[in-house]
C-alpha cells in the first residue's frame, strides 16, 4: 500500500524492474514551473527552476540576475522600461 502523499497526482509514477525481478513502482517529483516575465510572460533565464524553499539554499548571487527588475522582468522589457519609462502594471 502506498504512503497517502503519492497516492495524489503530484508525483509520477515510473515502474522500475529490481535486481530481484519483482516490479517496483518509483515516484518522482515533477519539475517546477519556470519563472515568467510580469510583461510579456516569456521565461525568464538565469532564475533556478525550483520550490521557494530550496531556492533559499542557492546562493545569492544564483538566485537572480543581478539588474533593475532582475527576476521580474526580462532583459529586453527591463531595457524597454529603463529607457522609455513606462509603467509596468504586474511589478
Amino acid at each position: 500500500m502506498p504512503k497517502g502523499n503519492v497516492k495524489s497526482g503530484t508525483k509520477r509514477r515510473r515502474v522500475v524492474t529490481s535486481p530481484g525481478g519483482k516490479q517496483v513502482t518509483h515516484y518522482i517529483k515533477r519539475n517546477h514551473a519556470l519563472t515568467q516575465c510580469a510583461k510579456c510572460g516569456n521565461p525568464l533565464l538565469g532564475v533556478p527552476r525550483r520550490d521557494s524553499l530550496k531556492v533559499l539554499k542557492v546562493p545569492r548571487s544564483k538566485r537572480v540576475p543581478h539588474r533593475p527588475y532582475g527576476g521580474v522582468l526580462c532583459s529586453k522589457c527591463s531595457k524597454e522600461f529603463i529607457k522609455l519609462g513606462e509603467v509596468v502594471e504586474n511589478v
